[in-house]
């Protein structure tokens, strides 16, 4: 988040839930999509987003709902998300540090954001994820606090590489921490196995040697793109589909729903842009920061095919 904070859009903009549903929709029954990842921006700002899981789930309650949330609001919508058909959830957590929580996020709220992980453990959304992004002087002393958390709690925590996505412009290659180096860390206290995912995503995904709960994710956007096995789309809040998280072109659907075209049309469309998806790379900086600065609104969602 710049500390300049974003415009928000007019409420006209942003799709209508009964939007949103409709592409859904599309992308289970047409493309056999299985995961629906809600996130943003911060999702929970969305007034009544609980609504919107439910419309998702009503189109197969087998999907498999996700969120990915600054936990701060949890505590009161944990409950009610899995009342609608949210199944597991991840929360955004760079620090264990009060002091430095504020320093980083720009907000006091970590103390809510922490009971908002208790409150969405105690409504059974599981597993939970911890996405912690590593940046070097910063943070970088923390990754085996936040390895020792996830064996004592559960977690997954998922350390992703320091991308050129900050609104501030303060990204330089420097302050990447790769994640062998991270892994290393951890391995010298908690030695790692591998655990073999069966459907492609973006983390390599680890379980602790000593039968310990929890897991090790790391998401190796910089130091190993995963362009060649990247499986996601993304839609906009108002409306873009958008092939690559880095692109910086997007496919408009919203005026197209709205001008009455037909789910067919709409079909070849979309069909249309991911034929013209080439993977872009992590060593796009310039293009990195262009989409933050233009793009991060208020919420996204992301659509996953299983293979």
């Amino acid at each position: 988040m710049p500390a300049e904070g974003l415009k928000w859009l007019k409420r006209e903009d942003v799709l209508r839930f009964e939007e949103i549903v409709r592409l859904a929709r599309i992308f289970v029954e047409r493309y056999g999509v299985r995961t629906i990842r809600i996130t943003g921006g911060e999702p929970l700002v969305r007034i009544q987003v609980e609504e919107l899981v439910g419309m998702i789930n009503a189109i197969d309650p087998s999907l498999d709902i996700t969120m990915t949330t600054n936990g701060v609001l949890l505590r009161d919508k944990a409950q009610l998300l899995k009342e609608a058909g949210l199944k597991r959830i991840n929360i955004s957590l760079d620090t264990l540090s009060m002091e430095r929580f504020h320093e980083i996020a720009r907000s006091d709220q970590f103390k809510r954001t922490m009971d908002g992980i208790d409150a969405a453990k105690e409504a059974g959304l599981w597993p939970i994820k911890l996405n912690m992004v590593v940046m070097k002087g910063r943070n970088d002393d923390e990754v085996v606090d936040f390895a020792r958390l996830a064996r004592e709690r559960g977690y997954e925590v998922r350390f992703i590489e320091f991308m050129p996505l900050d609104g501030d412009n303060i990204w330089t290659n420097e302050q990447v921490v790769p994640s062998r180096r991270i892994q290393e860390q951890i391995e010298d206290l908690f030695p790692l196995v591998p655990v073999a995912d069966p459907r492609p995503g973006p983390a390599t995904r680890f379980k602790f040697a000593d039968g310990a709960p929890g897991g090790i994710g790391f998401i190796s956007s910089v130091s190993q793109a995963f362009c060649t096995t990247c499986n996601r789309v993304r839609l906009t809040a108002e409306g873009g589909l958008r092939t690559c998280l880095f692109s910086l072109q997007e496919t408009p659907l919203r005026d197209l729903m709205r001008s009455g075209v037909s789910d067919e049309h709409l079909g070849r469309v979309i069909e249309a842009a991911i034929g013209r998806t080439s993977g872009v790379g992590a060593d796009r900086t310039d293009a990195h920061r262009l989409y933050f600065n233009k793009r991060m609104r208020i919420s996204s969602y992301h659509f996953s095919r299983r293979v």
